[in-house]
């Protein structure tokens, strides 16, 4: 069980995490090579989480890669973000995903094929990524040095935000078909949000979201918040939301 969220995340004693690495697509023949391979994970869920966090912060900073930690409810879109985002960056520059979900490695194959090297976490019944996972993750993915990795942590709204993984930031997701008050009934996640994504802005014109509400209820929990409004599907915003990637890999650690 876990001690923090009183989940059964399956990776308790005698319990497994599976990790599967992905290799990104050979860009020349436009397709990858070989299959990847399982590695399988004993581990206890928050053993020495907050230490093994800060020796993965200082791991990835020694190799100047950028860590950045996606939350978000289920549905809210990270995938599709995330796909768009390899596909319009990776060419200039590495990406690499941890992919979180509690089973498949659907996510994580949609991220190798837009070019990101990736590396499946399935969690069982565990609703969060811990320090211990990315760690493992990390030594099986081999993020090249100077690169961006991103974390997508299974879709929840309550317990990744508990946990420290390493990362320099964390980016907050939410859809537009999601209620504008999601800040004020979750308020751990977003007070601990360095930027807020708003997806699915294309829909709008066809939902009941008050923009203006959500983006005061985020701020009055984190004043200054950075809020995007963007269309994964689309590509709304995406301009702003790659402005911000770059400017937090310039940003002093």
């Amino acid at each position: 069980m876990c001690e923090t969220c009183g989940c059964d995340a399956g990776t308790g004693a005698g319990g497994t995490a599976r990790l599967t690495t992905l290799p990104a697509p050979d860009h020349e023949h436009g397709h990858g090579h070989g299959h990847g391979h399982t590695v399988t994970l004993d581990q206890k869920v928050l053993a020495h989480n907050d230490d093994l966090a800060g020796r993965n912060r200082a791991w990835l900073g020694e190799r100047g890669i950028v860590a950045l930690n996606v939350m978000s409810s289920p549905g809210s879109g990270k995938t599709t973000l995330l796909e768009r985002t390899a596909a319009d960056l990776s060419a200039g520059s590495p990406i690499s995903v941890i992919e979180g979900d509690q089973e498949t490695l659907l996510d994580a194959r949609r991220l190798s094929a837009a070019g990101a090297r990736t590396v499946q976490v399935n969690t069982g019944t565990g609703c969060h990524l811990d320090a211990t996972m990315v760690a493992r993750a990390l030594a099986a993915l081999e993020p090249p040095d100077g690169s961006t990795v991103f974390v997508e942590n299974v879709g929840n709204l309550v317990c990744p935000a508990l946990f420290d993984l390493g990362e320099r930031a964390r980016v907050v997701l939410m859809s537009v078909t999601e209620g504008a008050d999601k800040p004020l009934k979750y308020p751990h996640m977003f007070r601990g949000a360095d930027v807020l994504l708003l997806n699915k802005i294309d829909l709008l014109p066809h939902v009941d979201f008050d923009m203006t509400a959500c983006r005061d209820a985020a701020r009055r929990l984190r004043p200054g918040l950075r809020v995007l409004p963007v269309s994964a599907t689309r590509g709304d915003g995406l301009a702003a939301w790659y402005d911000w990637l770059a400017e937090t890999r310039r940003a002093p650690t």
